[in-house]
């Protein structure tokens, strides 16, 4: 393996998959149960953010002891992963597979940079597994996005110096991860929410390889 390598790395919630519903869901349930407010307003500022920060959202003021907040990262988690039961390859998001399959063809080193915990279990049900040669997620740093550590792991995992990187990402947290990581970023969304990225693309359909090859190549 060289340095030279070009690394790939996306973001698994929102560039290859959209389970936001299903983080919805979960996360509304835990709020039923504990009494706490929450609609899809409060579930879009959690894009990006690790499961236990998005609970100090969600929380805001309320303060709860240490062993009650851990029970509730479990409830919620169990609320999640039981929802998974019926994801498929039907849920991939349009253009996934074939960026997927396009930049292994071309020679790139893929990796998952995801702060989700259950990353390897969602590729499992996509049928993506055995496509990324790396997964970094929530079990592999403590300090979630916006820090860049997530995607640095992946970038030690492929073998790929930072800047011969690319992240895809479609969260603002996950953005300044990758610039903060030293790599070139790639953002899929709104400009308001992704607009600080290298480049920015509506949807992960519209990811042109042949530009990020060149963001590699002007980057490193």
């Amino acid at each position: 393996m060289t340095r030279r390598n070009r690394g790939l790395i996306l973001d698994l919630d929102g560039v290859v998959t959209d389970t936001a519903e299903l983080h919805f869901h979960a996360w509304a349930c835990l709020a039923a149960d504990e009494g706490l407010a929450f609609d899809r307003d409060a579930n879009e500022r959690l894009r990006g953010l690790s499961r236990a920060d998005s609970l100090r959202a969600i929380l805001g003021d309320r303060e709860v002891p240490p062993m009650a907040f851990e029970r509730m990262l479990d409830d919620k988690n169990h609320h999640y992963v039981t929802s998974l039961a019926g994801l498929s390859g039907a849920d991939l998001l349009p253009g996934a597979a074939a960026l997927v399959a396009d930049a292994r063809t071309r020679g790139w080193r893929l990796a998952i940079g995801s702060s989700s915990r259950n990353a390897p279990e969602v590729l499992r049900r996509l049928g993506l597994l055995d496509a990324f040669d790396a997964i970094a997620d929530g079990n592999t740093v403590t300090v979630a996005k916006p820090a860049p550590d997530v995607f640095l792991a992946a970038a030690r995992m492929l073998g790929v110096d930072p800047e011969r990187c690319v992240v895809v990402e479609d969260a603002a947290s996950g953005v300044d991860a990758g610039l903060a990581a030293g790599m070139a970023v790639v953002g899929t969304g709104p400009p308001d929410r992704v607009g600080h990225a290298h480049v920015c693309v509506a949807t992960t359909a519209d990811v042109d390889l042949d530009v990020l090859e060149r963001l590699v190549e002007e980057q490193g």
